[in-house]
């Protein structure tokens, strides 16, 4: 069931170092060029509580690269400075909802029902392509052949995605 929101929401989805941080980054400072405020949210998938003083993780690094809201979400904690027992993925991005920003992307969360890009780094990791949702683009690291169901790059290919994201985000905001 794809949760409502009134913010363009794009999520980034792949297994654990397929390039998710790098590429939030990236769309982050695109983002900014063209006068959006980006909001991001990220799945802490490492097991625990996400540390609160964070400037070497990355969350920190969102906020380096200008995003306006940052969060982290991992072990039942939202750093938000709000705790408690559990947050679903739709009561966190109530809270971006409030805020002052243009777009909100996610990191990780891979199974929730959100418009995603997918980050396919190795072989293997094609399978994410039949188990996940709402995929809008893949992101992948080797060629392969394609369903043609959505635009599929190569990572060395920016020149390609980055205008892709900026037509997607602005068909959305506009």
């Amino acid at each position: 069931m794809a949760m409502e929101l009134k913010k363009p929401v794009l999520q980034i989805a792949g297994y654990s170092n397929s390039g998710k941080t790098t590429l939030v980054c990236r769309l982050i400072e695109e983002a900014s060029k063209k006068g959006w405020a980006a909001g991001t949210l990220k799945h802490h998938g490492h097991g625990g509580t996400p540390l609160i003083i964070d400037d070497q993780k990355d969350s920190g690094r969102h906020r380096e690269a200008g995003a306006a809201v940052t969060g982290v979400e991992g072990g039942g904690t939202f750093t938000f400075t709000a705790q408690k027992r559990e947050w679903s993925l739709s009561e966190m991005l109530s809270f971006y909802e409030k805020m002052e920003i243009d777009l909100i992307l996610v990191e990780g969360f891979k199974t929730a029902d959100l418009p995603k890009i997918v980050m396919v780094k190795e072989k293997d990791h094609l399978s994410l392509l039949e188990e996940l949702t709402n995929i809008q683009a893949v992101i992948s690291y080797f060629p392969f052949k394609s369903s043609g169901k959505y635009p599929v790059f190569l990572i060395e290919e920016e020149e390609r995605y980055i205008p892709w994201f900026t037509e997607y985000i602005s068909g959305v905001i506009e």
